[in-house]
């Protein structure tokens, strides 16, 4: 059973349960109190069990009405932790379609849980990360700077978000919080699966990043000394073009 400590600094991470979120939430569990943000709470008690100080942050991001699930699990986090150094929204869907194809539901679900949810959750957050002068790490994706066919409304959101973080990045740095926007390239995740059943391709685990690449490219933007800001950074799979 996790147990908390008060001395440790505080990450929070979203999508913590699966996929990139929880490598880089047990990543940052070796030195910090890490909040496991997830949708099941079942899921998240059991990744917060396996790390030696953390919590859960039970929500819904497609819900960020006033109220909601979302703002009032921010509400109470945003009570319990007066300081976060750490931010790192992983938290994602996939909405694939082409425009003649894909409902406009999909565009709506794609942008709430990639953007807004993001900027919802940083809004509730930021006066704790002013109080840390914390970093920001959004986990985009090659898609936040190209799209292609049948990936408009998952490229509109990454899109979407990388404007929201280069806006964020600005606003906040005269209080000392910085942010980084991580542009992976396809990695083998769920996700990925997911994407590439879509295409009808056959999985090829070798053609995509390991999930370790892309905790590492974490890492190095939440390690930068205390004069650096890494604003940007893209991992691709070596020797693919993906």
């Amino acid at each position: 059973m996790s147990q908390t400590d008060a001395s440790r600094p505080v990450a929070v991470v979203t999508g913590g349960t699966r996929g990139i979120g929880l490598a880089v939430a047990r990543d940052l569990a070796a030195t910090h109190h890490v909040v496991v943000g997830g949708r099941s709470a079942g899921s998240v008690g059991r990744v917060v069990d396996e790390l030696p100080s953390a919590e859960g942050l039970v929500a819904d991001l497609a819900d960020c009405s006033p109220g909601g699930s979302l703002d009032s699990a921010l509400t109470d986090l945003a009570a319990r932790h007066p300081r976060v150094d750490v931010l790192v929204h992983s938290a994602g869907i996939l909405r694939s379609g082409t425009v003649a194809d894909a409902p406009a539901s999909d565009w709506v679900e794609s942008l709430t849980v990639n953007v807004v949810a993001v900027a919802a959750v940083t809004r509730a957050l930021l006066p704790a990360l002013r109080a840390a002068e914390g970093r920001v790490v959004a986990v985009n994706s090659g898609s936040g700077f190209t799209s292609g066919a049948g990936g408009g409304a998952y490229a509109a959101s990454k899109f979407a978000l990388r404007a929201l973080t280069d806006a964020l990045r600005e606003e906040e740095r005269g209080n000392g919080v910085r942010v980084t926007s991580v542009h992976p390239g396809r990695v083998d995740t769920d996700m990925q699966h997911e994407l590439v059943s879509f295409e009808g391709a056959e999985y090829d685990a070798a053609r995509y990043l390991d999930v370790e690449s892309v905790v590492a490219a974490v890492r190095l933007a939440l390690e930068a000394g205390p004069r650096a800001n890494v604003d940007s950074i893209s991992v691709r799979p070596r020797g693919y073009t993906a």
